[in-house]
């Protein structure tokens, strides 16, 4: 993806997703070059940035666009979260979603680290 098409990008966290690392899913404009791609940092804690991103495509089934670019515990997370989020992603790529729908929708990777904090904070409420 090049920087003109940054604009479609959106960074989804890890409080967001359950993962360990921010990803980003984005809305095609047109672009023949790729189906749809999920990309996902290598940096742990939501940080890092798309351009230094990892690229998982999303169909037929999760997989790297270079393989050996992630961990290989981070890309089963990542597939993971993927085939439970995959027709919404897929919705957003293709323009059926936007953005808030996306947001409303989304599911979290059961049984983080960052679930079971969350869990444990309702629970002392």
């Amino acid at each position: 993806m090049s920087a003109d098409e940054a604009y479609l990008m959106v960074k989804l966290p890890p409080r967001l997703t359950g993962l360990p690392m921010a990803v980003w899913i984005m809305a095609n404009e047109g672009s023949r070059r790729h189906d749809v791609l999920v990309e996902v940092s290598k940096t742990h804690g939501g940080r890092g940035r798309w351009l230094d991103a990892a690229s998982v495509v999303v169909r037929p089934h999760p997989r790297e666009l270079a393989p050996g670019s992630l961990a290989e515990t981070d890309l089963a997370a990542v597939s993971r979260w993927i085939e439970l989020n995959q027709v919404l992603i897929v919705d957003y790529w293709d323009g059926w979603l936007e953005i808030d729908e996306v947001l409303q929708r989304l599911q979290r990777l059961p049984g983080t680290r960052a679930e079971k904090t969350e869990v444990a904070m309702r629970r002392s409420r």
